[in-house]
């Protein structure tokens, strides 16, 4: 599956331990490639040369990146990965090696949306959303946005939003909250969307939470050239705040990363004195130069 978007996982150090943990319980799955620290990734991250940066791997045929970044960010309920098991075999499998080390959020059980459904918290953190639905599509696990506290009532503005941008977008499936006198009307209790062919959910919670959006979890956009780069991240930047390395959160607190897919395939597995000119130039950035890289990359 060669789409647009990617969701990124931040660990400490236990990317490639996650990683194989993963692989191990989905079909179709396989490592990609590894990007390694060179002597710039110890003056930024306080990571050895030689140790993994990061991991590209598939689960079920789609991809996904893991990162070796330190201390600095951990997995919260606000972003899940919502798992398709179409099979009770499939949920059962899955349910029992997740809760191995970890918690339940919400026991498995009947539920007005779903005939079986759990919500769980693996031994990293990484929490999952867990239905013996059916979805109509290749793309089998979907990253699940939770919209809480103050932010809870601007689930439809946002993916609005990420609908106006993405080409070849559009709302799948949306319901609101019934009436309420507390609850603004029309507000999204559940939305999905695609944007550019990548399928997303989100839901919102009325209910206090002690958690939101963070960058443990990233959307990493892959831009084929230096104008979609432009692009997606002055439209993202619009009322958020950009960060490093083409890192940026929109004005709802989602984190995206707005790369080039070209950087990516070179940074895995590549040479490592290449590769130190690289993470130096590209640490020292705020949004990508691809150009810039690009030619790092192309000097022999």
């Amino acid at each position: 599956m060669n789409n647009k978007i990617t969701p990124c996982l931040w660990f400490s150090d236990e990317a490639e331990e996650a990683t194989n943990f993963y692989i191990s319980l989905f079909e179709n799955s396989r490592i990609n490639g590894y990007e390694r620290y060179t002597k710039a990734g110890f003056e930024y991250h306080q990571k050895p040369e030689g140790s993994i940066a990061s991991i590209e791997f598939e689960l079920s045929g789609q991809k996904f990146v893991a990162l070796n970044g330190g201390p600095v960010f951990k997995f919260s309920e606000a972003i899940s990965l919502f798992v398709y098991c179409e099979t009770d075999e499939r949920f059962e499998k899955l349910y029992e090696k997740l809760i191995e080390d970890g918690e339940i959020l919400m026991e498995k059980d009947k539920y007005d949306w779903s005939e079986k459904y759990a919500w769980v918290k693996d031994k990293y953190g990484l929490s999952w959303q867990l239905d013996i639905e059916k979805i109509n599509s290749s793309q089998k696990i979907v990253p699940s946005l939770l919209f809480v506290n103050e932010k809870f009532t601007l689930l439809k503005e946002a993916f609005d939003f990420y609908v106006s941008i993405f080409p070849e977008s559009k709302q799948l499936y949306s319901f609101s909250y019934p009436p309420s006198e507390d609850i603004p009307e029309g507000t999204l209790l559940f939305n999905q969307v695609s944007l550019s062919g990548y399928i997303l959910n989100s839901m919102s919670s009325s209910y206090k939470h002690n958690f939101d959006f963070n960058e443990a979890i990233s959307l990493m956009i892959m831009c084929d050239s230096q104008e979609e780069i432009d692009y997606f991240w002055e439209k993202l930047l619009d009322g958020g705040m950009a960060q490093q390395c083409g890192w940026l959160k929109d004005k709802f607190g989602i984190s995206w990363q707005v790369v080039s897919v070209d950087l990516l395939k070179i940074s895995l597995d590549a040479d490592m004195d290449k590769l130190e000119k690289i993470q130096n130039a590209l640490f020292k950035m705020i949004k990508i130069d691809w150009n810039e890289l690009k030619q790092i990359a192309l000097n022999k």
